[in-house]
């Protein structure tokens, strides 16, 4: 494929930091949307068949290389196929959860998350949710989806006051997403995810990346923009498609979903 270009200069800047010295830079990606295609039954993703093998091929090239998903660290991490690629880092539940090197690390699930399980059925219900909802059980958070439903749209408005009613009792927040509404505890994003994991390092990166496809992917977009604030070349990367824009509007380069975020990974491994 061609080189990724940039639409901003920054952008330009980042990826030949990027280029330049990619031992010390950090590259960073959402899962669902991003590395693997959107589908009905989020149970049935997985990860393109490409981006696997464009990882590993990438990871003993960077200083870090890190997954930012919502969805719980093992099960991006089997989804994903990534098991055997040394160096990469997988953040789950936004940060919640780490697993590098085949060792997971998760924490206990705030009380508010049970609280919201055994009150979500009722809920759903008395909101009169269409029966194609869809709840996903991630543990540490409730994913509400809507995109089985006839009016998948119309669906995810009529829930989302009470699912925020919800959220309020229980001490959770709410994440929308592509036709989701999930529920998880507050004070993590990928945004905090991204920048403490960098922190931690305790090492200037020489250039970050973050690509993302959906709202929650916001967030990382902040924390790479604070970056470049403080000198870091950085690049926002979206992974387009027609649901969501809000990423478009705000990112350095746009590739055609999942495709183009393994064409870009492969682009980079070459330095090209």
């Amino acid at each position: 494929m061609n080189s990724p270009r940039s639409l901003t200069a920054a952008g330009s800047d980042g990826l030949d930091a990027i280029r330049d010295t990619p031992a010390g830079a950090v590259l960073g990606f959402d899962f669902d949307g991003t590395l693997a295609p959107i589908v009905d039954d989020p149970s049935a993703a997985r990860a393109h068949p490409g981006a696997a093998p464009a990882l590993a091929r990438l990871a003993p090239l960077v200083g870090s290389l890190v997954i930012v998903t919502g969805r719980p660290a093992a099960v991006a991490v089997e989804y994903g196929g990534f098991a055997g690629i040394d160096g990469l880092v997988v953040l789950g539940q936004y940060g919640r959860e780490r697993w590098e090197s085949g060792t997971l690390t998760v924490p206990e699930p705030p009380a508010g998350v049970a609280e919201a399980r055994a009150k979500l059925p009722g809920v759903l219900g008395a909101a009169g949710a269409p029966p194609e909802t869809y709840v996903e059980d991630k543990g540490q958070a409730l994913a509400v989806h809507t995109r089985r439903c006839a009016e998948p749209e119309v669906a995810l408005e009529r829930l989302r006051s009470i699912l925020a009613a919800l959220a309020e009792r229980t001490g959770l927040v709410v994440e929308p997403g592509r036709f989701v509404l999930e529920l998880r505890p507050p004070g993590m994003d990928k945004g905090v995810a991204l920048r403490s994991f960098i922190d931690d390092r305790g090492a200037r990166p020489s250039a970050v990346l973050f690509a993302g496809d959906d709202l929650g992917d916001l967030a990382a977009f902040g924390a790479v923009e604070e970056l470049r604030a403080e000198g870091v070349p950085g690049v926002k990367v979206c992974s387009g498609s027609t649901e969501v824009t809000a990423l478009a509007d705000r990112a350095d380069v746009i590739v055609d979903g999942p495709p183009g975020v393994v064409a870009l990974l492969d682009a980079l491994a070459r330095r090209e």
